[in-house]
């Protein structure tokens, strides 16, 4: 089963579980899932490839939302679910293939669609640094710095850097192998009619107008939220707006 983290101190109730985006892990979800779990008990997960989770030769979203479905028959059965890009593509896998695992679904900056933005420049920067004498991250961010310019993208992806032995804690070859099936979506013809929110970054380009349209088509009920001026990790630029937004939904659609 995936490595999996409680929060809080909430132990009756439907849980909800957290899906991190590629590169990720559920430590970058401790702070907002702290915060969430007041009211219920919250879940966060590494991915399979990803940080204390076993490593597979595949990497696909039917795997990955048989995974989270583990997860949550070994924690009462049902879930609400928010995953964000590539959690949120195997959310809405699980949500469209096993409904009966996900009582609400909460998808962040991405749509079911397939994607051209390709994040093997970063795959690439990572597999190629030579790790051989570093003892920090601030050493591996000053050799990361030429392939990767952008310091919040390096911050991140540093996270999941085990300085003491010196590797990654992502399955790299895998990931790279997998890419374009990370990049797509399934073709789908299930629908999920329970309440569902896409909560998107105002200023990224993952979910545009023309989405609309196929969001509809697999989730009829979906609303679709804009958090002013964040960018695609709208989580870590936006923490308290995305937590807020999370709370507001899962308070009106409580009875539903």
């Amino acid at each position: 089963m995936l490595a999996t983290t409680r929060h809080g101190q909430v132990t009756e109730g439907r849980p909800l579980l957290i899906v991190h985006g590629l590169f990720g892990s559920g430590r970058n979800w401790g702070v907002i899932a702290r915060n969430l779990s007041a009211e219920r008990p919250v879940l966060t997960v590494d991915m399979r490839n990803h940080g204390a989770s076993d490593w597979t030769d595949s990497h696909s979203y039917p795997e990955m939302a048989a995974d989270l479905a583990e997860v949550i028959a070994a924690h009462g059965g049902e879930a609400d679910v928010l995953g964000h890009s590539m959690g949120g593509k195997a959310a809405m896998v699980l949500a469209l293939s096993d409904p009966g695992k996900v009582n609400r679904l909460i998808v962040a900056d991405i749509a079911p669609v397939s994607y051209s933005h390709s994040q093997m420049q970063y795959l690439r920067a990572m597999r190629d640094l030579d790790l051989t004498g570093v003892t920090s991250r601030a050493q591996a961010d000053r050799k990361l710095r030429d392939q990767v310019p952008e310091l919040a993208i390096r911050a991140f992806l540093l996270q999941s850097l085990d300085v003491t032995e010196g590797r990654w804690r992502l399955n790299l070859p895998t990931l790279e192998q997998d890419m374009d099936k990370i990049l797509s979506f399934p073709a789908l013809e299930a629908t999920f009619d329970r309440p569902t929110m896409f909560l998107a970054g105002g200023a990224s380009d993952y979910v545009q107008p023309e989405h609309r349209g196929e969001i509809k088509r697999l989730f009829p009920g979906a609303v679709v939220v804009k958090i002013p001026r964040a960018n695609h990790w709208l989580h870590a630029e936006k923490p308290r707006e995305f937590e807020a937004a999370v709370t507001q939904f899962l308070a009106r659609t409580a009875d539903r």
